[in-house]
């Protein structure tokens, strides 16, 4: 019998040793793990061609493709602020091939529309945040608010007395403009435009009295010397125009900052996510990627798969709560 385990454990000997040299089960068992990336990725944008969303997407999209050795292809589809695409991308399949690039107007959206198809948080796998900029408050060249106090104390006086323009109902212009109307305890009226091109066009001709806008859009009429900054809105001074004021510093605690990343239907595999979100991190560490950034006046931004969610989350829970309290909805 000794001789038989003996003749047993000698034969076993040179597959052991292999096994070792090869690391073991388990490190067989992750060569194997590796999530496998489509050889065609989708990169739907749920906004018109043009804007920062569709900017960002295209050059994200070149690069992913190059790191993945995939074709990445960008389609926009826009309508309803972003929910058709939404929905679109939250009935894709769940293998990669279909990622949506949007912005924080995702969940502006979702806070005032009733009728969505789909859960802000349950639909979606955040997958990687690209960047994060303040918007401008704004106000036309002869406004006779020449200061954010200006602006504020008329508000004050006269509630209703003072218009805003935006780029639509839910759109993150109303929403930050109606926080701050909160922070006043008073109310501003809001006029809807469709495109922010026509709020700005409009605030230039003094026919509304100001609006919170995106840096981007607002650039060439700032330019122009038809439009004046008044503040930033995000919680500290933008590091591109630190001569500015938050409007923070007029209205203690507000704080809001557009941000722009990559999400997923939800139910995509975590493996292929934590890879998307580590090729993501290293293409907005790229100088290409941060220089097209600093152009939008926005920083990159390097969060985890779980630090972006967090992100959507408390946003999807802030302005739900926003469009309670100031009564904003979409029927």
């Amino acid at each position: 019998m000794i001789k038989t385990l003996t003749g047993v454990r000698a034969a076993l000997l040179p597959a052991l040793a292999l096994t070792v040299a090869m690391g073991g089960p388990g490190a067989a068992a992750a060569q194997t793990a590796a999530p496998a990336v489509p050889a065609t990725i989708t990169m739907v944008v749920p906004f018109p061609p043009g804007g920062s969303n569709d900017v960002f997407a295209r050059v994200l999209a070149e690069k992913l493709g190059e790191r993945l050795s995939s074709t990445v292809i960008v389609e926009n589809r826009p309508g309803a602020g972003g929910a058709i695409g939404a929905e679109y991308v939250a009935r894709a399949p769940k293998d990669g091939s279909v990622l949506m690039l949007s912005s924080s107007t995702l969940t502006t959206n979702a806070a005032v529309q009733t009728n969505l198809k789909y859960d802000v948080v349950r639909s979606f796998a955040p997958v990687a945040m690209l960047a994060r900029s303040p918007m401008a408050l704004v106000v036309g060249k002869d406004s006779p608010y020449q200061t954010m106090a200006d602006l504020l104390a008329a508000g004050r006086k006269e509630p209703g007395k003072l218009t805003y323009g935006s780029a639509g109902l839910g759109s993150v212009n109303q929403m930050a403009s109606e926080i701050l109307a909160g922070g006043e305890k008073t109310s501003f009226t809001h006029v809807p435009y469709k495109g922010m091109s026509h709020a700005l066009n409009d605030l230039a001709g003094g026919r509304v009295d100001f609006v919170i806008g995106s840096f981007a859009s607002t650039a060439s009429l700032l330019k122009g010397g038809r439009l004046k900054v008044l503040a930033v809105t995000s919680p500290e001074r933008s590091q591109f125009y630190p001569a500015l004021p938050t409007i923070g510093e007029g209205q203690p605690g507000y704080s809001v900052e557009l941000w722009w990343g990559v999400l997923a239907p939800a139910g995509t595999p975590a493996p292929l996510v934590d890879k998307l979100n580590a090729e993501i991190r290293a293409i907005v560490n790229d100088q290409k990627m941060r220089a097209m950034f600093a152009e939008e006046s926005a920083v990159p931004a390097e969060l985890t798969v779980s630090q972006f969610a967090d992100l959507v989350q408390a946003d999807a829970t802030k302005w739900k709560q926003v469009a309670r309290d100031r009564n904003i909805s979409i029927q």
